[in-house]
Parts: structure tokens; sequence; C-alpha cells
């Protein structure tokens, strides 16, 4: 196995740049930039970068090693410090936000440095969020603050290990500046500890990167930007061509399909699934307001900013995201024969987010597909059921997993066993609210004892697919809190469960804790927006 490097003697590779069209006047002012793919811009210097937090595990993969002490590494993640072999920009694209079209947004306080090769040969972009203005910050100052940089590190490498599509981060960097930030939009700004979080991923190219051409009408661009994302990120389909754009769109629908089956059966709620924030490869990108069900509501969004219309609350998340396949695919339509050949793209999101559904939660559920038709009545039922009984859906499943021999060899403990399951998993004590829980265990039972496989069997794979751990925001909370008053502890302690989710870790039972009722209502914790 190769040395790790220190960052700083890394050497960068820029395909974006070098293949694409992009304006290189430097100039940071906001305003518009038509023609170009990405504007080349260089991140702000910061008072003192101080490294939080880094991930280990990427760092390895990527060959890269922890910056010791305060050098060179630890100033390239703060924005301080470039190496001759980086091509810093910043890229352009556009959006519908809340259903609405937005026009051009851009990377506005996002900068990408290029790609480093990992160990394994693969190219990773690095990008540093809240690294100063580019022409897309749209007046803003391009910054970030500490409790949205540690929520994105957080959630980035805890998304990972759960096994969801997503990109990475690698670093957290404090920057010794303060950034006035008003959380709420309700005139109450105060100024913030700033930090910059070193985001990783093969490409950040969104959905709104093509729709900001096809709006436009920058055919050459557009053409242009789907064939580089062809032959660096979907080779496999072969070169591009009118036939190998309708299979890419496919390939894009089926990868969303599965990323946002894997959000519904983690319980995670995205918070802001805007078109700009649509990876083209089908990973989760920009945490921002996310949570995770605490209890299970189908209508539940963490975002202050989606109260009223609810678009993208935990239950509407399959349909926004084919929503968002639609503008994509009307955005890609001039590139082929037939734009209603694209239709084909929308069918196999559709199957594959169903099949995907169904198996992800046969497998949390220990069952393996017997009878179709009734499988699919049972899981189904189910979101109903945790819906009335306001069960805490990762609880709820996690004890389950628990339960497999007892309830097929002791079927007479039944009722006493699911009596102890809902009293640790749900939140109401209203009376009746959880007979519809009550009836689907039970139906739930009678098929479990149609499985052939031993007790142990079942228990080992449904531990395997259903976390003990989730990053519920009132943790997130705690240790934002901690970091911002100088005690990193939290951060580290939470950081590190969340790289095993699905390991038992009996000295840390508080962070499995269902949400404590202080945490019901406190910002930070139940609502957040997107300056969250």
């Amino acid at each position: 196995m190769a040395t790790a490097l220190q960052l700083d003697q890394a050497t960068f590779e820029n395909p974006f740049v070098d293949e694409l069209r992009g304006e290189v006047s430097g100039n940071k002012g906001s305003r518009q930039v038509p023609g170009y793919h990405y504007s080349r811009v260089t991140p702000t210097p910061v008072r003192e970068p101080k490294l939080l937090a880094w991930s280990d595990e990427l760092g390895d993969y990527l060959g890269l090693a922890k910056p010791v002490g305060r050098g060179a590494a630890e100033s390239i993640l703060g924005g301080n410090i470039l190496l001759p072999s980086m091509k810093p920009f910043a890229a352009r694209y556009g959006g519908h936000q809340f259903g609405n079209w937005a026009g051009q947004l851009g990377d506005g306080r996002a900068i990408s440095l290029g790609q480093v090769a990992a160990t394994d040969g693969s190219p990773w972009e690095i990008q540093l969020k809240g690294a100063g203005p580019t022409p897309y910050s749209r007046r803003a100052d391009g910054r970030a603050v500490l409790r949205s940089s540690v929520r994105e590190f957080l959630c980035s490498e805890a998304m990972h290990y759960l096994g969801v599509p997503t990109t990475r981060a690698l670093s957290l960097v404090a920057t010794g500046d303060e950034v006035v930030r008003d959380m709420f939009y309700n005139g109450n700004a105060r100024p913030e500890p700033g930090a910059i979080v070193a985001r990783v991923a093969p490409t950040f190219i969104r959905f709104g990167n093509f729709q900001i051409m096809a709006a436009l009408g920058e055919m050459d661009n557009l053409r242009a930007l789907a064939d580089y994302v062809i032959r660096h990120h979907y080779p496999e389909l072969g070169e591009p061509s009118l036939e190998v754009y309708v299979r890419w769109f496919e390939e894009v629908a089926r990868r969303t399909a599965v990323m946002v089956a894997h959000w519904m059966t983690v319980g995670f709620v995205h918070g802001v699934m805007n078109t700009d924030n649509m990876s083209i490869l089908g990973v989760t990108i920009d945490y921002g307001p996310y949570g995770w069900l605490e209890p299970y509501d189908p209508d539940w969004t963490p975002n202050t900013t989606d109260f009223g219309s609810r678009r993208y609350a935990f239950g509407q998340q399959p349909h926004v995201a084919m929503w968002n396949l639609m503008a994509l695919a009307q955005a890609l339509g001039p590139l082929v024969a037939d734009p209603q050949a694209l239709r084909a793209g929308l069918d196999v999101y559709a199957d594959t987010f169903s099949a995907t559904q169904h198996e992800l939660l046969l497998r949390k559920l220990g069952l393996t597909a017997l009878d179709n038709a009734s499988d699919h009545a049972l899981t189904e039922a189910l979101p109903a059921a945790l819906a009335e009984a306001e069960a805490d859906m990762t609880i709820f499943f996690r004890q389950l997993s628990y339960l497999p021999a007892a309830l097929l060899t002791a079927e007479a403990q039944e009722e006493k066993l699911f009596n102890e399951l809902l009293a640790q998993s749900t939140y109401t004590d209203a009376p009746g609210a959880d007979l519809g829980l009550r009836e689907w265990l039970h139906r739930y039972a009678l098929r479990l004892r149609q499985e052939t496989a031993s007790p142990e069997t079942i228990q080992e794979g449904m531990l395997a697919a259903n976390p003990k751990y989730v990053l519920r925001n009132y943790l997130a909370q705690q240790a934002i809190e901690a970091a911002e008053a100088g005690d990193l502890s939290k951060l580290n302690t939470l950081f590190e469960v969340l790289k095993t989710p699905f390991a038992e870790h009996p000295e840390h039972e508080e962070l499995a804790a269902k949400r404590p009722e202080w945490a019901q209502d406190k910002p930070g914790c139940a609502t957040l927006s997107c300056s969250s």
C-alpha cells in the first residue's frame, strides 16, 4: 500500500476546467455568467484555519494523511493556500427551487480545487464549502457557519456508513472568522463562528447544470456537458450518441431511484430537494435542513421554508424525485432525436424505486420474497401503522431485529413482546393509537414463521439492515453547541459511533435514545432552514 501523502504533496487533475468552457476573469463579483460552464475563482483566505475533524477512512482511501500541526495542508483546507496543480473553479447551474424556476444559481459558497486519484485510481473531486464569494453568490458572502458545517460533515459520512449513496466529507476546518447569519430569516441576524467543509465526490454536477444551458439555448454547452459526464462518469455506456443519451438518462433515473429508496427506508428527510440539489450521479448532495423521522410522519419536514406547502416532506420525496427527473428530461430533450424517448427513463425510475424499496424493507424485516402479492401488501401497510402509533422508525426496526428467535420459538409470548416493543419505540400514549401497528405485528409474525432460515440467521441479517444509530438532529445540535464552546468531545464521539451504526456500542446507549422532550421544538433539532 502506498504511503499516504500530506495534502500539499498531492497532484491535482482538472478535467472539468480543461475540457469545458469557463470564464477566467477572476472577478468574484455576483453577476450573470452566460455562455460558460464555470468561473475560475480562488478561495478567499481566512484568519486562522484550524482542523476540527478529519475522516480517517476517507483520507486513507484518497491516499491523504491527516494534517499534523498548523501546516500547509491545514491552510489548503481553509482556502489559504493553493497548489500549482490546482485550477479552482465555481460551477454555473440553475434550477427549480420549491417548484419555481430560479434562473442562474451556481456554486455560491463552494469552490472546487480539482481531482485527486484515490488508492484504487478513481478520481475524486475535492470542494471547499464556505470558501468565500464567487460570481454565483447572489450578494451573499460565500461563507458557512460552524453549525451548518458540522451538520454537513457528520451527515455526509453517516450516510455513507448507513449504505446510502452520498457525497463524502474529508475535513471540517474552523476559519477563525465570524459570519453573520439570520438562521430563520426572521430579522435575528447574529455573528457566528465560521467553518469550511472539504466535500468529496466523483463530481458535483447537478441536474441544474444542464437546466441552465437548456433554458438559455446554449446547445453547444449542453451537449459538451452531457458528453463530458458520459465519458468521465458513465463510460460503460459507450461514446456519446443519440441512443447513448437516452440510455444515460435511464441510468441517472435508476440511480436516483435507488438513492431515494434508501432515504425512505432509513427515515431520512433531505429537506430541500430543489433540482440544483440533485446529483447527476444519483448520490445525496447538499446537507442543509435535513432530519430523521421522530416520530414517523409522512408530512414532516424539518425545513421552516417548506412549512407552508410541505413539498419536500418525507412522504413526498419519491414524487419530487420524479418531478425533478422530468425537469432534467426536459433539459436534455434537445440532445435526442425524439424527446419522448426519455419517458422510458421515468418508467425506469418508478419501477426501480418500487422494487428497491420493497427489497430493502424485506431485508429490514428479515424476510425473503415468497408470495410477492402478500409481501407487498405487508410492506405497504406498514407506513400508515407506524404513523398512527407515532413510532420512532429507527428504534422500531432495531428493536424488532432482536425478536425473531422469541417469535419463532415462543408464540405464546407474542403479545408480551409486542407490548415491550411498542413501549420502547412509540411517542404517543393515546388510547388505541397503536392498534394498527399491533395488528400489523401479528401479521408480520405469521409471515416470519414461513421463513426457512434459522432464527439466528434472520436476526443477524436484520441487525445488519437496521441501524441502531442515526444522526438525529438533537444529537447534531448538542455536538454543535459544544463545538461552539470549544469542546470537540461530543463531535468526535458522535462521529466515531456513526461510522459503525449497526454495532451495539453499549457505552453509548444515550445516542440511540428517542428524541427527548426538550428537543421537540428546539431550533436546530425540530426546526431548521436553508441556512442550516
